[in-house]
């Protein structure tokens, strides 16, 4: 029996990385990435690129989106050069300035869009309800209350759900179940920073690099620290 189609959020990082893993068990994959003016752009989509072709997505079904106008709205260290980047804990609610304005809904949409047009009856991100409050757009309430829009917005034909599979996993057991699926986490970026080498130091670098300790695995990038 043919499997069904998944659109993937695949920015290239660790998350997205293992969730599509999980996912390509049971449907057959489609891959979103979208440009948003982000400091690492050309390093993640080198990494979308090369996760892709690991998994032999087909290029018809390979969508980069642009969305650069975030930059433009600013308000995160990774869209707006002049706000400098958190290496530490965030504003008082916890928040990290890394965080950039509702950008799940943004990638959200346009993958609904996409799902209405080729058919997916599955929209996959790697969201981790442990990186909130930092970053509110990856709490579980927000994808259900999601779901219900997209039902709401599309046609009645349209059966498209969005799915986190990695959602109430903890950082290290993204790691081991990455691992047990052969996920091909040597090509995946998750550096806010740098584009060569990890910088090793900035709060993604910091939760990939404690992951994998607790996980008792060794993380297979370099880092320049």
């Amino acid at each position: 029996m043919k499997k069904e189609l998944a659109i993937v959020l695949a920015s290239g990082g660790m998350d997205s990385c293992v969730s599509t893993a999980i996912a390509a068990v049971e449907y057959e994959l489609a891959f979103l990435h979208v440009n948003y003016g982000q400091l690492t752009e050309q390093r993640e989509l080198k990494a979308f690129n090369e996760i892709a072709d690991y998994y032999e997505v087909e290029n018809n079904y390979r969508l980069i989106a642009d969305i650069s106008y975030l930059t433009k709205i600013g308000g995160s260290s990774l869209t707006d050069r002049k706000v400098e980047m958190d290496m530490d804990g965030g504003d008082d609610n916890g928040t990290q300035n890394t965080y950039v304005p509702f950008r799940n809904t943004h990638f959200l949409t346009i993958a609904v869009s996409w799902a209405e047009v080729i058919g997916a009856k599955a929209i996959v991100i790697g969201a981790v309800a442990q990186d909130q409050p930092g970053y509110p757009d990856c709490k579980p309430e927000y994808f259900n209350i999601f779901n219900k829009l997209a039902e709401a917005g599309t046609k009645v034909s349209t059966k498209v759900k969005i799915i986190t599979p990695v959602i109430e996993f903890t950082k290290n057991e993204i790691v081991k179940k990455g691992t047990e699926l052969n996920a091909p986490l040597n090509l995946t970026w998750s550096c806010y920073k740098d584009s060569d080498v990890a910088c090793g130091k900035c709060n993604s670098c910091v939760l990939r690099l404690n992951a994998f300790q607790k996980a008792g695995i060794k993380d297979p990038i370099q880092y320049k620290s």
